[in-house]
């Protein structure tokens, strides 16, 4: 003779979290989620690849690959790849992806295939 199976009841549903009893705090005191992400951003001192490649670009004035990009962003000590195997390929499809999303406010212009140049009426970075 077999034992039956046990029937599993269904988790019961989660909690509320309820809030701290206290007063809010005041609008002065509120960080908000863009002025946290400046915050955070300035203080590291490190450039993303994007914000150097830009730079690069921009002291150059000559479209480049994005393996000279690579080459040139490490030599000025603006940005290295921390462990990456394809560093030159995840900043073209960063960049590709910056020309698609933002338009005529890229930063970039794509000037023939897999070369890139700075736009010349884009703010500075």
């Amino acid at each position: 003779m077999t034992a039956k199976k046990k029937r599993t009841s269904p988790d019961p549903a989660p909690k509320k979290k309820t809030r701290a009893k206290g007063p809010a705090p005041s609008t002065s005191e509120r960080v908000s989620p863009p002025a946290a992400a400046k915050a955070a951003k300035a203080a590291s001192s490190k450039a993303s690849a994007l914000d150097a490649a830009a730079r690069v670009l921009r002291e150059s004035g000559q479209p480049m690959s994005c393996p000279e990009l690579i080459e040139q962003m490490a030599a000025k000590g603006y940005w290295s790849s921390p462990k990456g195997k394809t560093p030159s390929s995840t900043l073209y499809a960063a960049i590709a992806r910056e020309v698609k999303l933002k338009g005529a406010a890229s930063r970039f212009i794509k000037t023939g295939p897999g070369r890139f140049a700075h736009r010349p009426d884009a703010k500075r970075s």
